[in-house]
C-alpha cells in the first residue's frame, strides 16, 4: 500500500488514460450500441460480456510482460490487425445492407443481419470477444497504461491494483452502453430510424476497419 502511495499520480493517470479510451466511440462501443438497440439488452449485456473478456485477455498478456516480445510477434500482430479490420468491413456490410433493406431488422445480431436460429447468445459473446481480440491496438492500450501507471519492478499487489481498478471501470462502461441502449425508448427509436440508424452504423464499422487496415502497428 506504501508503493502504490507514492506513487498514486501514475496510478491516478493510468486510471484516466483508460477511461478515456474505453468510453471513446470504437468497433467495441459501436457493437454494444448496435446490438443493444437491434436484438436488446440481453444480447447488449452479452456481446458486452465478450468484448470484456477480450478486454481482459489483452490486459493479462500485458501485465505477464507479453509486451516484451511484441517486436517478435510483430508479424502476428500484423495478420490479427488484418483479420479484425476486414472483420469490421464484413460488419459494415452488413449494416449497409440492413439500411438498404426494407424488411424489419429489429433482430439482428448487428444492424443488418436478420435473426436466424443458429445466431445465439453463445455466438453474440463470440464475436464480441473477436471484435476486441482481433484489435491489436487494444493490447498496445493496455501496455501504455501498465507502463504509465506502474514503476519499475513494481510488487503483484501493485499490477493488480491498476489492471484491476481499469477492468473494473471498463465492465462498467460496457455494461452502461448496453443498458443505455437497450431501454424500450432507444428500442422504439431504432424501430422508427432503423435504416437511417444502420447507415451510421456502416459508416462507423467501415470507417474502423479501413483505419485498422491502414495504420501503422
Amino acid at each position: 500500500m506504501t508503493e502504490l502511495m507514492q506513487n498514486l499520480h501514475q496510478v491516478a493517470a493510468a486510471y484516466l488514460l483508460y477511461l478515456v479510451a474505453v468510453i471513446s466511440p470504437g468497433p467495441a462501443i459501436v457493437a454494444i450500441i448496435s446490438t443493444s438497440l437491434a436484438r436488446g439488452r440481453q444480447a447488449g449485456v452479452v456481446i458486452g460480456l465478450g468484448i470484456f473478456a477480450g478486454s481482459f485477455t489483452w490486459a493479462m498478456a500485458a501485465a505477464l510482460g507479453l509486451s516484451a516480445l511484441l517486436s517478435r510477434y510483430g508479424q502476428a500482430l500484423t495478420v490479427l490487425k488484418i483479420v479484425g479490420g476486414l472483420y469490421l468491413l464484413y460488419l459494415a456490410y452488413k449494416a449497409a445492407r440492413g439500411a438498404l433493406a426494407r424488411r424489419d431488422a429489429t433482430a439482428s445480431i448487428a444492424p443488418g443481419e436478420t435473426a436466424k436460429p443458429e445466431i445465439g447468445l453463445r455466438r453474440t459473446f463470440l464475436i464480441g470477444y473477436a471484435i476486441h481480440l482481433t484489435n491489436p491496438k487494444a493490447i498496445f492500450a493496455w501496455v501504455a497504461i501498465i507502463s504509465l501507471g506502474l514503476p519499475p519492478a513494481a510488487s503483484p499487489s501493485a499490477v493488480a491494483i491498476i489492471v484491476g481498478g481499469c477492468l473494473a471501470t471498463g465492465f462498467t462502461v460496457f455494461m452502461g452502453y448496453a443498458l443505455l441502449f437497450s431501454t424500450e425508448r432507444a428500442a422504439r427509436l431504432y424501430r422508427n430510424a432503423r435504416r437511417s440508424i444502420d447507415g451510421v452504423m456502416a459508416l462507423m464499422f467501415g470507417a474502423a476497419g479501413i483505419k485498422m487496415l491502414t495504420s501503422s502497428l
